[in-house]
């Protein structure tokens, strides 16, 4: 029998028309197969090739219950779940952040029963590694993370409406969505695959990860705390070897113009380091001045039914 749960499937779309029909088809197909009611939410970030055209136009999809949310421009992953997040009614949510098609389908019942059995969050993540730069970010937050649960690349999620709920009530606005979780203080599976194959998948723009990326570290680790501790250290060591410096030159023979190389020293590691604990404390206070005051994080031109 099927489970008779509301399920909603978030797929984000970006430039995918060679690949969003088939990984479309494969979702719906084992979602179908599992459960009597269910939405298929696509979130449409400003494409610029026929990924749309191509939904629209696929007979398949015209017997279920299919909406399109138009982003106005370009606003990367996380901005874009967060308004299918925000138009989903399902009980449980699967969250696709990409259209990349390299895992067993069978895994989306798997991690449906794992979630059955008390969790809130389950992953499905591949068991190799991938990008150097995404391991890069994995082991920096990791290391300077509080949480218990290791933050690592994912293919998909399913989620409680209570775990979708915690996440909200936390915070207005969600800069990164993995982050939140696994600092929700709900329980956490992660369920490992082997890849089937590499493909190349068109995500957000690079400079919107690399924000995403910065705006975590700060937000959920203790980076920049530790990086303005570790340059008061330094500032502190080199005072220490002015004043020492300063009293060498004082019991020394030869000496240089009175004051000069002390004063420059002192000024130049002085305001080098002002400078950059203001920087951090400035970016510190406008996530806070965003994460308190701002409301409506994403901006949606409109949302179709096919």
């Amino acid at each position: 029998m099927k489970e008779k749960k509301l399920i909603s499937l978030i797929v984000y779309l970006y430039n995918n028309e060679s690949s969003i029909l088939e990984f479309l088809e494969l979702i719906i197909k084992q979602t179908e197969a599992l459960f009597e009611h269910f939405e298929v939410i696509i979130v449409n970030d400003s494409s610029t090739d026929n990924s749309v055209q191509k939904i629209k136009q696929a007979l398949f999809l015209k017997s279920y219950q299919v909406s399109i949310i138009q982003m106005s421009f370009h606003q990367g992953v996380e901005l874009s779940m967060n308004a299918g997040l925000d138009l989903s009614s399902g009980d449980f949510v699967y969250e696709f952040d990409s259209a990349i098609i390299d895992f067993d389908e069978v895994l989306i019942e798997q991690s449906y029963r794992k979630i059955l059995e008390g969790y809130d969050i389950v992953s499905v993540s591949p068991s190799s590694s991938e990008k150097r730069t995404s391991r890069f970010f994995y082991k920096t937050y990791n290391y300077f993370s509080k949480s218990d649960y290791k933050l690592r690349t994912d293919r998909f999620r399913i989620l409680s409406r209570r775990a979708i709920n915690r996440s909200f009530s936390i915070s207005v606005k969600i800069p990164y969505r993995k982050a939140m979780y696994i600092n929700s203080g709900l329980k956490i599976f992660t369920i490992e695959f082997k890849k089937k194959n590499q493909l190349k998948n068109n995500t957000e723009k690079s400079y919107l990860r690399n924000k995403t990326a910065i705006d975590t570290l700060i937000i959920y680790t203790n980076l920049a705390f530790s990086i303005s501790i570790s340059i008061s250290l330094a500032l502190l060591f080199c005072t220490l070897s002015i004043i020492i410096y300063t009293i060498f030159i004082y019991f020394g023979k030869e000496k240089p113009i009175e004051g000069w190389t002390t004063i420059m020293l002192l000024l130049s590691g002085g305001f080098s380091g002002l400078f950059f604990l203001t920087a951090i404390i400035i970016k510190y206070l406008s996530l806070i001045l965003e994460l308190v005051f701002k409301k409506k994080s994403y901006i949606q031109e409109n949302i179709e039914k096919i």
